[in-house]
């Protein structure tokens, strides 16, 4: 049987979900560019920043990660850095690309790597910048102004005319209103003390480049649609949302999932499945249509899913679900430990528009296959733009914000949001899109896992292991010979490595207990990478790359060659 295989973005899709692509094209129309726009509210540095036009100005396959064009044959090993995106998906996930484990099978289009800060030496920028300097910056924050309000939103709602893409005098898309004030509970509150529907969760780190030890730290939320938080009568009620949450992450985890001792009479729903209406101690996933088995959501969600207004089903979202992503420096405690800055680099938004069955997942796998077969070279074409944000082509927007020249954050454009795509669609690893949910960590943690990471860190945590009980963290050290693609990382090198390559066994048994041991990089490197990458918030220079080095990468292809093998004999299958 022919794998559906795709390439983190190389692949395209084109022909999508038919539901998905005609609703989601709210805006398609080109406004043409107005660069010399201005408003009371903009600052010197957005000005040259315009969100009216799709143009792309340097990379039109942006939605191929920089970590794609990493050399596997390297300093004499063959590295695998691969295996942790391109892999079987599971249902409904239908993409298996874990060939491109074994093939670097860049079309003739995209086979230049367009990443070229990659290959800068920032050395003299990096040691003109003190530490002082560096650590005054990352712990001034970006996102609130001096009298606790959300700046960007307040920058957003008077909007500036260059940032107006449909011209219609307002901001549609995503507007900040996270507080980032969270209870014990993980619950965001707003400076009147009531819920804004955003819940924090601890998750183990996807392997890689988001390990804080690469140069940043970062969080995630969830929000579910209001009718998920209300009970049969329409008002909010924090203990059906609870539920409701609870339900959702059974199905996108397919296991049990522990809740507080609950009168299931209340909602009129077997939540532990045991054929009677009694108190329950936790969700029990047991889905299979086929079988007559469904499982249900409560309060109003219940019959908003009956009138087929709202849907479930294993490992998918209901649609009008929400992910706030925020991507930060490495700031440092009194302790000289390394923690979650203020200053935010990015703020990163998605939300579930539309939902789409297995039918309409698989079709939409499938048209992908036969676009890479129709039109080999043809670059992806992705719709939206940087007001409404960005589809993926299987129900999902993506939006981003990003820091301007002073350090304020400002809307990403078309081609700086192009970036999301790729790893947001078309990889084998993600459940409907998503890395971190999956990812969470179950009920036995602090706050049952429902906690943002100021409020407990990653030391301590335990290192997460692969369905089949390998240790996840290890099994990438033990193939990819480093803590990143990029094979960079001389830190977590000298830690956990002899000097003929060997792992340290000591070290390997210290991470089984303690991720932070390798994820948390030294003070030292923390203010390094913090300096590299303010170096590319004074350039602007985003569309040429955001990983944050201080020396040119040498295990990056500038141009890779035609029909090059990665030298991986076998794919690693460890979902």
């Amino acid at each position: 049987m022919k794998k559906m295989h795709l390439f983190s973005g190389l692949a395209l899709m084109t022909v999508l979900v038919t539901t998905s692509c005609q609703s989601e094209n709210k805006s398609s129309k080109n406004i043409p560019t107005n660069e010399g726009s201005t408003s009371s509210t903009a600052t010197k540095n957005d000005l040259g920043v315009s969100l009216k036009s799709n143009e792309i100005k340097h990379n039109p396959y942006a939605y191929i990660p920089s970590q794609c064009y990493t050399k596997t044959k390297f300093d004499n090993k063959v590295n695998n850095p691969c295996f942790s995106c391109h892999t079987v998906g599971q249902e409904p996930n239908y993409i298996d690309d874990s060939e491109f484990q074994l093939l670097a099978d860049f079309r003739s289009t995209t086979r230049k790597n367009p990443w070229t800060n990659l290959f800068k030496d920032r050395s003299d920028k990096v040691d003109k910048m003190t530490d002082d300097e560096i650590s005054q910056y990352v712990n001034q924050t970006n996102y609130f102004t001096k009298e606790g309000k959300i700046e960007l939103a307040e920058r957003l709602h008077k909007l500036p005319e260059a940032w107006d893409f449909d011209g219609n005098g307002k901001w549609d898309g995503f507007t900040p209103d996270c507080y980032f004030n969270f209870d014990n509970e993980g619950y965001d509150r707003d400076p009147s003390g009531n819920d804004t529907g955003w819940r924090a969760f601890a998750y183990s780190p996807f392997l890689g480049t988001f390990w804080p030890t690469n140069g940043s730290t970062d969080d995630v939320l969830i929000r579910l649609p209001e009718a998920m938080r209300q009970d049969e009568q329409g008002n909010y009620s924090r203990a059906v949302y609870h539920l409701n949450l609870s339900i959702v992450l059974a199905m996108i985890q397919r296991k049990n999932i522990a809740i507080p001792e609950t009168d299931e009479k209340i909602y009129d729903v077997d939540l532990n499945k045991n054929g009677q209406l009694d108190m329950a101690t936790e969700v029990v996933y047991d889905w299979a249509p086929l079988d007559k088995r469904y499982m249900h959501y409560v309060g109003k969600a219940k019959k908003l899913q009956a009138e087929a207004k709202l849907h479930l089903a294993a490992g998918l979202y209901p649609e009008g679900t929400e992910f706030l992503h925020s991507v930060r420096y490495l700031a440092l405690n009194e302790n000289g430990q390394v923690t979650l800055s203020p200053r935010l680099k990015e703020l990163r938004y998605a939300k579930k528009q539309f939902w789409n069955t297995y039918f309409q997942l698989k079709n939409a796998a499938l048209s992908e296959i036969k676009e890479a077969h129709d039109f080999p070279d043809r670059l992806r074409r992705v719709k939206g733009d940087a007001e409404f944000g960005l589809s993926n082509g299987v129900g999902w927007l993506y939006q981003g914000f990003i820091e301007n020249s002073e350090g304020k954050l400002r809307p990403q454009n078309y081609e700086e949001t192009l970036n999301c795509i790729g790893c947001h669609s078309g990889i084998g690893i993600t459940t409907d899109s998503s890395f971190a949910f999956p990812r969470k960590l179950d009920t036995s943690h602090y706050q049952e896992g429902w906690y943002h990471w100021t409020q407990k860190g990653l030391a301590g945590l335990k290192e997460p292991k692969f369905k089949d009980g390998t240790y996840q963290y290890t099994e990438y050290l033990l193939n990819n010979h480093s803590a990143n693609e990029f094979r960079d990382n001389d830190e977590v090198v000298a830690k956990f490595y002899n000097a003929d390559g060997s792992i340290k066994e000591a070290e390997i048994k210290t991470l089984h207990n303690d991720i932070g041991h390798l994820l948390l990089p030294s003070a030292e490197r923390a203010l390094m990478l913090n300096k590299a990458y303010k170096v590319i918030v004074e350039e602007q220079s985003y569309i040429y790359g955001r990983d944050p080095h201080i020396k040119p990468v040498g295990s990056s292809w500038d141009i890779v060659p035609l029909d090059e093998t990665t030298g991986i004999e076998e794919p690693i299958i460890r979902n």
